[in-house]
């Protein structure tokens, strides 16, 4: 299934298949965080109002808001 990030609940996996952010700086900013085409995340944590959205990836726990995550397309593992 594909989804955005956004989409997921605690604990599913996804491979990121394509960041479609047009910030230049928030996109920037991901990949500067290791939120590349290809790399698996996880849903670690989500904070009681929604925001933010702890995701393990690449070895490492990494806080997001959602509108960051929303442009990051991705394909859920079953």
């Amino acid at each position: 299934m594909i989804c955005e990030l956004s989409d997921l609940k605690i604990g599913q996996k996804a491979k990121v298949l394509k960041i479609n952010v047009t910030n230049k700086e928030i996109r920037r900013h991901l990949f500067d965080m290791g939120v590349t085409r290809g790399v698996e995340v996880r849903i670690k944590k989500i904070a009681p109002m929604g925001e933010p959205v702890d995701i393990e990836i690449r070895g490492y726990e990494l806080a997001l808001r959602k509108q960051e995550m929303k442009g990051i397309e991705v394909e859920v593992e079953d």
